[in-house]
């Protein structure tokens, strides 16, 4: 069973008990979080196509493990012949979110422990 989330101007596709780095949301370590804007599901025993079709069934829910910041990526600026050169680093914020369960049509699937 996976789902398709969109959070942060970003995909992502999700299983219970994977952990995912999304952008950062404002939340503390240990709060719920819910993802209500599902874009797809698998792997259930209905239709897709019903479950899709009554959207406002389909959430994910999740929790907040931590928060953290990227690894460094330089951006570096260049025009040759006019001997200018520019070197900027970027470090981007994240969440680390735990998958705690998939709801679809009031039927939850949650991780194996």
């Amino acid at each position: 069973m996976y789902a398709v989330i969109r959070t942060g101007g970003k995909q992502y596709r999700v299983a219970p008990g994977d952990v995912v780095k999304i952008e950062k949301v404002p939340a503390g370590k240990d709060s719920a979080i819910e993802f209500s804007d599902v874009l797809g599901v698998s792997g259930t025993n209905n239709s897709e196509n019903d479950a899709l079709a009554n959207a406002s069934s389909l959430r994910v829910l999740g929790t907040v493990m931590g928060e953290g910041r990227g690894d460094k990526i330089l951006v570096f600026h260049y025009k040759r012949k006019k001997q200018y050169k520019k070197l900027h680093g970027h470090r981007q914020d994240f969440t680390q979110v735990r998958i705690d369960s998939i709801e679809v049509d009031g039927n939850s699937f949650t991780a194996q422990k």
